[in-house]
């Protein structure tokens, strides 16, 4: 007997299907499912199903005070089965939020600040100190499976006068400790984006990619994406949306995608102050910025899912399978005026929104 079956399931493109869930895994996949169940959950004709979504850029530590939020807040009441909290914590304190996150319903993993403290300052990596490479060893050795990456904020609030230097140090942290991703977030000079983007390698992750900074990757006077960009794009480097209180902009996510160029992932960088205050507020959210942008919701679902997976290695997550957990988002997508705001207060009008209604996270089922 299962656990669980969910019936009347639509994926975003039409296709029906019938999951069967037991001990946490999904064990069938059908358009009808005869076995019987301890429980079933049938879906409205208007509901949609897809693999858990996946937000891989927030900030959930809460005893920081910079930038901080609760698992369950960004996570699982939002539709997101799963987090990855983007360097928020370094070495000295990753085993405390392990612990924390741990209580959570929300799956939770990490990318390691490189600076042992994490973002208790903004200039954390001004003081080149602060990066241990003994201890960032231990921590990857300690936290082997909440530790799923590493992060390097490379912008000038944060770096004071070290320059490029911090992210040598995470490159040769990467290489010497079994090539975990790296997640770079980049921001106003120094250092310059082009030396960035030089020292980064096929599936490195380089978030706020669609910023509207001029240090960012949109040349406004040849109205055009910069060809350092181009190259390090079609040499794997992959783009993450990032959106934050400061980093996405309308008109370069837009002139990006007519030149050809997507995001891989659409993250938030959401913490409490852009969640309660805006101009995040939730994955969702984000995704809606997208679809006004001109992606469709099949790319867009992929890149809450399947795609974030992928480039930090969560094995068993990200798609609708037979042996992968059973984390999975319901939603409707409702025709509906809805007023998006940027980063840089820009205004888009969206005529459709995306709304999770139920989230199951390891087969329990919670609403929305």
């Amino acid at each position: 007997m299962l656990d669980v079956v969910v019936r009347n399931g639509k994926t975003i493109d039409g296709q029906k299907v019938e999951i069967g869930i037991s001990d946490g895994k999904i064990v069938e996949i059908s358009d009808k499912i005869s076995k019987e169940s301890r429980r079933e959950m049938n879906l409205n004709d208007d509901q949609y199903i897809s693999a858990g979504w996946i937000d891989d850029h927030v900030h959930c530590y809460e005893k920081m005070t910079l930038y901080y939020d609760y698992p369950d807040e960004v996570g699982v009441k939002r539709g997101v089965t799963t987090v990855i909290d983007a360097g928020t914590t370094g070495a000295e304190n990753i085993g405390d939020f392990c612990e924390l996150a741990s209580k959570s319903k929300t799956n939770v993993y990490a990318l390691l600040n490189i600076s042992k403290w994490g973002i208790v300052e903004q200039d954390e990596l001004a003081d080149l100190t602060k990066v241990q490479r003994d201890a960032v060893r231990t921590a990857i050795e300690r936290f082997p499976e909440f530790i799923v990456g590493l992060k390097a904020r490379m912008s000038k609030t944060v770096i004071g006068s070290s320059g490029i230097e911090p992210l040598r140090l995470a490159k040769n942290f990467q290489r010497e400790y079994g090539e975990l991703p790296l997640m770079v977030h980049v921001g106003s000079a120094p250092p310059e984006l082009s030396e960035i983007m030089e020292l980064m390698d096929k599936g490195d992750v380089l978030t706020h990619c669609f910023n509207g900074k001029d240090n960012g990757i949109f040349d406004r006077e040849k109205r055009q994406i910069k060809d350092f960009v181009w190259e390090a794009y079609n040499k794997g480097i992959i783009f993450d949306i990032g959106h934050g209180t400061d980093s996405f902009n309308f008109e370069v996510a837009k002139q990006a995608l007519s030149e050809g160029m997507t995001s891989s992932s659409i993250s938030s960088d959401i913490y409490v102050r852009n969640r309660e205050n805006g101009p995040v507020y939730d994955l969702a959210t984000t995704m809606e910025k997208l679809f006004v942008v001109g992606y469709s919701w099949e790319e867009i679902i992929k890149q809450v899912t399947e795609r974030p997976a992928e480039n930090f290695h969560l094995r068993n997550k990200g798609k609708l399978a037979v042996g992968y957990d059973a984390d999975m988002t319901i939603f409707t997508i409702k025709n509906s005026e809805k007023e998006l705001i940027d980063s840089n207060g820009n205004i888009r009008k969206a005529k459709q929104e995306i709304i999770p209604v139920e989230t199951i996270i390891g087969g329990q089922i919670y609403d929305n």
